[in-house]
């Protein structure tokens, strides 16, 4: 963490993208599976995406989208992530083609680097949404010190906005249109999180 403000140093562990307190329908063994995943940072395993759906909900109570292969959605995905990121990516630096250059957002290189390991986190925690089947998955204040975060971090908004709605599409394109369908909102449900942030 060198060379980040104290102000950023304090924000960084509290800002979380999920909280798994309030998800209903799920054991309380699926969500410590859930949390130590994502205090490790990590994707699920084979063995916890099993566990997590023999509790979930078969279909997501806050939308109507059919009931797909949780488990192999999340393993395609998952196994997927570095591909995903890397379309996701290519997407952000055509349509900001001097984010990487001098004065640009991304510049330096740890500054890049650093945005696209959020792509790679961003897309770990619509996963845990899709395994539990929890659309709403993200954590309130989490996200308000992530804002205050990238406030402080000067993070260019717009192109994280871009990267997350190019995870989408390189996330959904692996898919037919019914599973597509059926797990757009979770990916749109974080768009719409980190879009308000942009004012």
């Amino acid at each position: 963490m060198v060379g980040l403000s104290e102000r950023a140093k304090e924000l960084i562990p509290q800002a979380k993208i999920v909280s798994f307190a309030n998800w209903p329908g799920l054991s309380d063994e699926a969500k410590a599976h859930l949390q130590t995943a994502d205090d490790n940072s990590q994707y699920l395993t084979d063995e916890e995406l099993t566990l997590i759906a023999q509790t979930a909900p078969s279909k997501d109570s806050q939308t109507d989208a059919t009931s797909v292969d949780t488990i192999a959605v999340v393993k395609q995905l998952r196994d997927q992530a570095a591909n995903i990121v890397d379309e996701a990516r290519a997407d952000v630096l055509t349509a900001f083609p001097d984010i990487l250059k001098p004065g640009g957002g991304l510049y330096p290189p740890l500054r890049a680097e650093a945005c696209w390991r959020d792509f790679w986190q961003f897309l770990r925690c619509i996963t845990y949404g899709i395994a539990g089947q929890q659309r709403h998955y993200t954590s309130s204040p989490g996200l308000s010190a992530m804002e205050l975060l990238y406030e402080e971090l000067q993070v260019p908004l717009p192109a994280m906005v871009a990267g997350l709605k190019g995870i989408k599409a390189a996330s959904l394109k692996r898919f037919d249109a019914q599973t597509g369908e059926a797990i757009a909102p979770y990916f749109d449900h974080l768009i719409a999180q980190l879009s308000a942030f942009i004012k």
